[in-house]
């Protein structure tokens, strides 16, 4: 049922089906009821109110109020609600509730910006608060009794599965580039048919803006890019533009990367990212990535030993003992990507990841103090003779247990002696 405004003829609101509300789980009702009774102009915004109208899981609940952030802090700590001044300079605060995190925004509007920041003032105007957000489908708004605020037709383009920039394309880009590749993102995950293409032709002409932004904002975007869905086609899009040039300046092989994606490879970003990039030590140290990231991006793309269709169980166990498995199956994803395979090899491939998936992983079972209880000096010669009985145990295909390690241990031991004499008598 519509109803509009019969001052603001530029603007309608939607009565949901029942309360779009109660599609939200009972915990997270009960704790806007008791922010909604603290702050009974506050409304809920963007992503939430897009997914609970396309009847997707929930990530987050934000808000946003009339109310200056300071005196939405007061009020909430007077009524005995933990608090937290998370963005004070954009106006956010953040209500904690059994644990859970709801972001409350002041409404706002863009004074100044740069294409990476924004000096914003308060404003009691949803419409204009709406205005700065980059998408219909993320500037849509619902109030207490479950009335949708739809100023920019958000409601329509998401059903129809258009994602368009709110206004005017290219200003929406230059005032923060970072919204390039959230086109891409949501397109990915909402978008149906062809492109916008005002929104295309902006993000192609605007695309040098990317060189403007952090690397860190980029990899954040990203990273939900390639772990998104319908990525296979996003990417392709994204070339197309310009965008992939610009974010990936090392270099990238779309070929690859949809062969990785075609063979069924995870939805894992790191795995996807190694399969795009061409040097991914390269992009990894320009990308900023964690340690852990850079380490596991590098582990995927070395040119290391990577398992074979025709191996045994000993020598898959080597590997293993050696790299953990899902290096291996990860390594093992791209190399079955590094060119055309028939269905015959592919299910060869799939047959040893599910093999590795499978294998207990081996651990040797001793360590240095077991060679020096067994009579060998300490100091680089324990490192020698583990390393020896390691090796051995390896060749072995990982089978031999303590005792039969012992027993080399011993072997060894006794060649040393044999090689160098009794000692002399002092």
């Amino acid at each position: 049922m519509a109803a509009s405004s019969p001052s603001r003829a530029w603007w309608w609101t939607v009565v949901a089906d029942k309360l779009l509300i109660n599609r939200l789980e009972p915990r997270q009702q009960a704790a806007l009821a008791l922010l909604w009774s603290v702050l009974p102009a506050m409304r809920l915004v963007g992503g939430v109110v897009r997914d609970l109208l396309a009847q997707r899981p929930i990530a987050d609940i934000d808000l946003a109020t009339p109310e200056p952030p300071e005196q939405v802090m007061q009020d909430l700590r007077a009524h005995g609600v933990h608090v937290v001044a998370t963005g004070l300079q954009h106006g956010t605060v953040t209500a904690v509730l059994d644990g859970a995190p709801y972001e409350i925004t002041t409404l706002r509007c863009d004074e100044k910006t740069d294409g990476r920041h924004a000096v914003v003032r308060w404003t009691q105007d949803w419409r204009q608060d709406a205005m700065r957000r980059d998408f219909t489908i993320n500037a849509m708004s619902c109030d207490r009794a479950g009335v949708l605020y739809d100023y920019f037709a958000g409601q329509a383009d998401l059903a129809a599965g258009r994602v368009r920039f709110v206004g005017d394309p290219a200003l929406r880009i230059h005032e923060d580039a970072l919204r390039i590749l959230r086109f891409f993102r949501f397109y990915g995950r909402y978008g149906q048919g062809a492109p916008d293409p005002q929104a295309l032709d902006a993000i192609t002409r605007g695309v040098a803006l990317l060189d403007g932004l952090s690397v860190e904002r980029v990899w954040m975007e990203l990273r939900r890019i390639l772990a998104g869905p319908n990525v296979a086609a996003i990417v392709r899009l994204m070339e197309q533009a310009g965008v992939l040039a610009r974010i990936l300046p090392e270099g990238y092989t779309c070929d690859r990367f949809i062969r990785l994606l075609a063979a069924g490879a995870p939805d894992n970003a790191l795995l996807r990212l190694a399969g795009l990039s061409r040097n991914a030590p390269a992009t990894a140290r320009r990308l900023k990535l964690s340690r852990a990231e850079s380490g596991l991006l590098a582990a995927f793309a070395m040119p290391a030993p990577v398992p074979d269709v025709g191996m045994g169980d000993d020598a898959l166990r080597r590997l293993v003992a050696v790299e953990p498995p899902d290096v291996l199956v990860g390594r093992l994803w791209l190399h079955q990507a590094a060119q055309a395979r028939t269905d015959a090899q592919n299910r060869a491939f799939a047959q040893l990841r599910s093999r590795l998936l499978g294998m207990d992983v081996p651990v040797f079972p001793l360590a240095g103090r077991d060679v020096v209880a067994m009579g060998g000096q300490a100091g680089p010669e324990i490192g020698r003779i583990m390393g020896l009985v390691r090796q051995w145990w390896l060749d072995g295909g990982c089978l031999a247990g303590a005792a039969e390690c012992r027993e080399r241990i011993k072997h060894y031991l006794n060649a040393k002696t044999a090689q160098s004499g009794p000692r002399p008598l002092t």
